[in-house]
């Protein structure tokens, strides 16, 4: 015969449970699919703009990607949350976009800024390093099985922008590509490991 359970670990299992409950409901999972595919959208506009007869439209096409990039995985987010039940409140929803968001909007006002000035080669850096910003910032509401890879995603980013200013013209494509394209690629694949792991 079983003796009585210690109230104590009773208590302690309940806390746990809480515990958890409250982390999960203030962070937010990022899929990795969404990574993945915003990763080839980048791949792609590399590509495309590599080739003579558009490089002269680089800054049309990368902005046509970005567009499509940040719909596509904000749809797949979106879904991502639903799925887990964030949908009924948008807290984390809300935390992700107002961490996120800021650096964005700063890199649109700055496109157009150096746009008008015609100091469009400044442009891969200042994306690069303000998505860096965006993506180190928004880690802090994601999940903590995730929160690291996402915290070294955003460091490279701004690595990366920090090199496209110092980089030649030439090889803004190439910069743009690694950053949007491969880094998006490889770092979606590891949180999607990661997630399919927990």
């Amino acid at each position: 015969m079983q003796g009585p359970i210690p109230i104590e670990s009773r208590a302690l299992g309940t806390l746990a449970y809480i515990r958890t409950s409250i982390e999960s409901s203030g962070s937010m999972a990022v899929p990795g699919m969404a990574g993945i595919v915003m990763g080839a959208i980048g791949i792609l506009a590399a590509i495309v703009t590599s080739l003579p007869r558009f490089a002269p439209f680089w800054l049309p096409i990368w902005l046509v990607a970005a567009g499509i990039a940040l719909l596509v995985g904000g749809a797949m987010m979106a879904r991502e949350a639903a799925q887990s039940g964030h949908a009924r409140y948008l807290g984390p929803v809300r935390k992700f976009l107002f961490c996120l968001c800021p650096a964005l909007l700063a890199g649109a006002v700055l496109t157009l800024v150096l746009w008008r000035a015609g100091s469009t080669n400044l442009i891969p850096g200042v994306w690069l390093l303000l998505y860096g910003c965006a993506v180190l910032s928004a880690s802090t509401v994601t999940v903590a099985r995730t929160m690291r890879l996402i915290c070294i995603m955003g460091a490279l980013f701004m690595l990366l922008g920090l090199l496209a200013f110092a980089a030649p013209a030439n090889a803004h494509t190439l910069v743009l590509g690694m950053g949007f394209g491969a880094l998006h690629s490889i770092f979606g694949a590891l949180i999607g490991q990661v997630s399919r792991g927990e």
